[in-house]
């Protein structure tokens, strides 16, 4: 695979950049139409419904990567809100699309990676986005790690307006860490590899919050292999509609709940997630700590010894790329 390099620095954005990023196409079609073959094969699956306001910023995200080998395939659940007018404008740079009614989101997702062709997979929701040189990243790192079955990268939490107000700082995957703590990865920031989908099997289709999460605890028992890359690699949009915003608190705790004893996880009714006396939380808080003083802390001794600190956690099996730069 040729390498290409990414943007300046390391892999961080501002809000302006992310704005101007999505602003207006910034792709070569010859390039993205190119299918070249010294490039792993990417797909990405587009859930999309009445997201009109955000939809073409998503589209353009994908495809302003100017990604050689790339399959992005649309499926919006019959919008009526001049979506379906956006995809069209789009449609020559898209392997498949479709708007009619749908069973949901997990539904879809899973139709698409059923028919994804590419060995790398992931999907970004219609209102989120991916950041500069994000897939470049993702190829380079599963290229040089062929064992790699899951890579992730940080995101940013963005507004309605593209604004960054939230930036994350992932330690070292963990399943551990998604039960009992809450989300070290991100689906806007994370691809796995095809065979991982098979290996696992579809999300789940009978719920439509926390089907993420369930999936990716399940991917998290499968895999062996990751990649945390310090690059912030895709946007994850709080906003009036958001479904997060949609279900009330205590309907999402009930899924929340059989979702963890799904997982043999034991559960206290009465009391809410981050209230939990499980004593593998305090395991996490620290682990999550460790790692944040390792990979992250701005102090010179520390960022000295950040290579030092990659070079050992490799040497343990846990791949950290980005880390060693100053």
């Amino acid at each position: 695979m040729r390498e290409l390099s990414l943007p300046s620095g390391r892999g961080t954005f501002s809000s302006e950049q992310v704005r101007e990023f999505v602003s207006h196409p910034r792709f070569d079609p010859k390039v993205i139409g190119a299918r070249d073959a010294a490039f792993p094969r990417i797909s990405v699956v587009v859930p999309s419904y009445n997201q009109a306001t955000f939809l073409e910023r998503t589209i353009l995200s994908i495809l302003n990567q100017n990604y050689p080998n790339m399959e992005i395939m649309v499926y919006d659940g019959g919008s009526q809100d001049g979506s379906v007018e956006i995809i069209k404008k789009y449609e020559r740079y898209l392997a498949s699309w479709v708007s009619e009614p749908d069973k949901g989101q997990p539904s879809v997702i899973n139709k698409g990676f059923e028919r994804a062709s590419g060995e790398i997979i992931g999907w970004q929701n219609s209102d989120d986005l991916y950041l500069p040189g994000f897939f470049h990243a993702v190829a380079q790192s599963f290229g040089r790690h062929a064992d790699t079955q899951l890579f992730i990268g940080n995101v940013y939490l963005i507004d309605h307006n593209d604004r960054i107000t939230w930036a994350s700082n992932y330690g070292p995957f963990s399943v551990g860490h998604l039960i009992y703590l809450g989300w070290n990865l991100s689906s806007q920031g994370t691809f796995v590899r095809r065979r991982v989908f098979e290996k696992v099997g579809p999300l789940r289709e009978d719920i439509q919050v926390g089907f993420d999460w369930d999936w990716f605890i399940r991917v998290g028992k499968a895999v062996r292999h990751t990649v945390l890359h310090r690059t912030y690699g895709g946007c994850y949009r709080i906003h009036a509609a958001a479904k997060i915003l949609t279900f009330e608190p205590d309907a999402r705790w009930k899924i929340d709940q059989q979702i963890l004893r799904s997982h043999r996880v034991c559960v206290q009714a009465m009391l809410p997630y981050e209230r939990q006396s499980w004593w593998q939380t305090k395991l996490m808080k620290l682990r999550r700590r460790l790692y944040e003083i390792v990979l992250y802390s701005p102090r010179p001794v520390l960022r000295r010894l950040r290579p030092l600190s990659v070079w050992c956690l490799a040497r343990m099996g846990v791949i950290c790329e980005g880390f060693d730069r100053p």
